[in-house]
């Protein structure tokens, strides 16, 4: 299994890189600066250096794979839609390419139907909304280029990412009484690789929590 992971050098791209490792897949890291990914295990692992917003870039690192995951965030001084206009650049690049599967990370601000939310979560997406509005715009945007897409996709929604170590147990599902407000970095990853060849959540937008 050959995977292509944008947003590579960021705290939730690391673990992502690691486990992708770890579970024997060859692993593409895209990400404006590769060198932050030292120490990890160059074997089977390919750096490329690049701007998501560089469609040639982009190209680069998705030919040849058989599934890309997105954890793109916004850095300091990255554009306010660099989601959006990365994941698009993601998007067609897959297309192009023939490569089918993709796993992209949102927050749980974003709605989706079937969520019921408790009055936690509309306390923190009020919150969200209101002091970081450009970023839940974006957020939003991205997830409609991946719904428009003809791709078989998995959007996953994370709520507040802690740096906990994997247990590998949490509760999957929208947002409601069953859903909580934190998940690990180590077990979202683990859940987004999982979603490569698992298709129980094909074309959804489930929660991962605790």
């Amino acid at each position: 299994m050959k995977v292509a992971i944008f947003g590579a050098t960021g705290r939730t791209g690391r673990p992502l890189v690691a486990q992708a490792l770890g579970r024997g897949y060859g692993v593409t890291a895209f990400a404006r600066d590769p060198s932050k990914l030292g120490g990890l295990s160059r074997e089977r692992l390919t750096l490329v250096e690049g701007d998501v917003l560089d469609r040639s870039a982009v190209e680069r690192a998705v030919s040849g794979q058989d599934a890309v995951l997105s954890v793109l965030g916004h850095a300091k001084g990255a554009p306010k839609d660099v989601q959006t206009g990365g994941i698009s650049n993601i998007v067609a690049a897959m297309e192009g390419h023939g490569v089918r599967r993709l796993v992209s990370l949102t927050g749980a601000g974003v709605r989706a139907e079937g969520d019921e939310p408790k009055l936690v979560d509309k306390v923190f997406g009020f919150l969200l909304g209101a002091l970081q509005r450009e970023v839940l715009e974006d957020a939003a945007g991205h997830v409609a280029v991946i719904r428009a897409s003809g791709l078989e996709w998995v959007v996953v929604r994370g709520p507040r990412l802690t740096e906990g170590e994997r247990k590998g147990e949490y509760r999957v599902g929208p947002i409601g009484k069953n859903s909580g407000t934190s998940i690990s970095r180590a077990d979202l990853a683990d859940f987004m690789l999982d979603q490569i060849t698992n298709d129980a959540h094909l074309r959804q937008m489930p929660v991962v929590s605790y």
